[in-house]
Formats: structure tokens, C-alpha cells, sequence
């Protein structure tokens, strides 16, 4: 994993309400638009099973797994099922409308 910050894309390639994966420095990580119009990241595999997370649905501040409906809070990776916990990434916008993440 290569520390830092990472340019995703433009913004616009998130829809309001949805998720995107991204190859990122060797990891799989779900970057999240939520309604509000801010981003969350965690990692794109579900612990449980692999279940592909940034294909869940979000409800406010939480990602449901679409295999099995483990579901993770986005802002922690925290499981609210019992479930492992995702990892989660720090992500904004930038001033040229690009999402970033912060690889630790």
C-alpha cells in the first residue's frame, strides 16, 4: 500500500446515493456519494465473504453487504451484524471537483 493521497476521479463519476470500487496502491476500496453530497471509503470486501461493498445499499451512514446483508457504518467500517469491521479511509472533494483518498 503506497501512503498518501490518492485522486480517484471526478466527482461525477459517483452518483448521489451510490458506490464506486477502485483499485487503489494494491487495495480494493468503496467510495461512497451519501445524499448529503459528502464521501465516505472503506474497504471494498466485505469480511464475512467477499461480498463486492461498494454494490450495497446505503441507508444514510450505513452500507448494507448485497451477498448477505452484514451491514458496515461508513464513517468507522464498524459492523453493526456482527460482522468484522471494514477499514475506512479518509476521502473529500478536491477545489478541481476530483474525490481523493488518504492511503495511512
Amino acid at each position: 500500500m503506497s501512503a498518501g493521497l490518492h485522486v480517484l476521479g471526478p466527482v461525477d463519476e459517483i452518483p448521489v446515493g451510490e458506490g464506486r470500487a477502485y483499485g487503489v496502491a494494491g487495495e480494493q476500496i468503496a467510495v461512497f456519494r451519501l445524499r448529503d453530497g459528502s464521501f465516505r471509503a472503506v474497504s471494498a470486501v466485505c469480511p464475512h465473504k467477499g461480498g463486492p461493498i461498494a454494490d450495497g445499499t446505503i441507508d444514510r451512514a450505513v452500507v448494507m453487504c448485497p451477498l448477505h446483508q452484514h451491514a458496515f457504518e461508513l464513517e468507522t467500517g464498524c459492523s453493526t451484524t456482527g460482522a468484522g469491521p471494514l477499514r475506512s479511509y479518509p476521502v473529500f472533494a478536491d477545489d478541481s471537483q476530483n474525490v481523493i483518498v488518504r492511503l495511512p
